[in-house]
């Protein structure tokens, strides 16, 4: 590993070569463009053989990444010839340390690892179908680059509150970003999600600015462990900045359809006043609820009127003036800078790392995406 990671770049370059010239019908699983999928499924490998020790973590990781795979139309055969272009790349790469030895623990590794996705996908098969179609019902411009998106599965979908799914357009095929449920699970059936456009997101642009009633998409399965124990009556603590405030907004009103009363604090942060493009529907959930307390943090320009109180400044420094949290689960939902300062910030406050949870960017990249 320490040989391979200088030269990850090109050891990925050469693998994706080989794979696409020994194995041309593999092509069609990747999309057009390889840049952001480049380097996808050679970490996830790289990964998977650093834990390949810790049987409960390998099987939770490759189980996820293997029913995931299932949306590229994956199948057992093609493992075989993934782990032959891997092991031709790792030795082409790792000169000084590759020999019989270092082959034959690679062999041992990959036939492990290949065969619990491989079993993961069969029974996910049996129960779930490999994606889901979606048919936009409504589009909801917020603020010129963000949109709130509903869409009406084609058969019913089953997540919880706090959830992610991966999303492909029709304008960009093979291409899947990851968004959070909006909504706790809905008697209607409808799926929310928050999508801000972001440079160069060609998912994320078509579905802010192309997306319109009546187009399809296709969704993954639901994956992420940001949801509520709703066996304990403990306090949440929610922080979530930018379209980070979706699955905050679907905890809330999963709280609040279970019925038992819990402490809710919820921080909600975005650059300026502007950008709370969802704060009148968490002040209504206020409201509505007595148990429920929501404080607007703004970065930049007055603090916000409204909410419990608000608060101008970065976001984990305003829930620091709050506290101790020490009986509370913490939600913490936004960018990766966000997830790495929240973290802090609520360690600071009392709540141990065991009670804070997270779908991370570096998760979300292992979720099959």
């Amino acid at each position: 590993m320490a040989e391979i990671e200088p030269a990850a770049d090109k050891v990925t370059s050469y693998f994706y070569a080989l794979l696409f010239v020994q194995y041309p019908d593999l092509r069609a699983l990747f999309p057009a463009s390889m840049d952001t999928q480049r380097d996808r499924l050679f970490k996830a490998l790289l990964t998977a053989a650093q834990h390949v020790d810790d049987a409960e973590v390998l099987t939770a990781y490759l189980a996820n990444l293997g029913r995931g795979h299932r949306k590229y139309g994956t199948q057992p055969d093609h493992y075989p010839a993934v782990g032959e272009c891997l092991l031709s790349a790792l030795a082409r790469y790792a000169t000084s340390s590759w020999g019989p030895e270092t082959q034959a623990a690679w062999v041992r590794a990959y036939t492990a690892i290949s065969q619990i996705m491989i079993d993961a996908a069969a029974e996910d098969e049996a129960v779930a179908p490999a994606w889901w179609q979606a048919e936009v019902v409504s589009h909801e411009l917020r603020t010129p680059d963000i949109a709130v998106v509903t869409v009406r599965p084609d058969q019913p979908y089953p997540f919880l509150a706090g959830q992610y799914t991966s999303v492909e357009t029709p304008w960009w095929p093979r291409i899947w970003r990851h968004y959070s449920f909006a909504s706790a699970p809905r008697s209607d059936g409808l799926l929310s999600f928050h999508v801000k456009a972001v440079p160069a997101g060609w998912v994320s642009n078509a579905m802010v600015h192309r997306a319109r009633p009546g187009d399809v998409i296709r969704l993954g399965a639901p994956g992420g462990s940001m949801t509520i124990d709703h066996t304990t009556r403990s306090g949440l603590l929610c922080v979530g900045g930018g379209t980070g405030i979706a699955p905050i907004k679907a905890l809330v009103e999963d709280v609040a359809e279970h019925g038992v009363r819990r402490p809710v604090e919820v921080f909600y942060g975005a650059r300026s006043n502007e950008d709370l493009y969802d704060l009148d529907t968490m002040l209504r959930l206020e409201q509505a609820h007595p148990w429920l307390s929501v404080r607007p943090v703004v970065a930049t320009g007055p603090a916000v009127r409204g909410g419990t109180s608000s608060e101008t400044g970065q976001l984990p420094d305003a829930v620091r003036q709050y506290g101790p949290y020490r009986e509370y689960d913490a939600y913490l939902s936004g960018p990766p800078g966000l997830i790495r300062s929240g973290v802090d910030a609520l360690v600071g406050v009392g709540i141990p790392t065991d009670r804070i949870r997270h779908d991370s960017i570096e998760e979300l990249v292992s979720a099959g995406d």
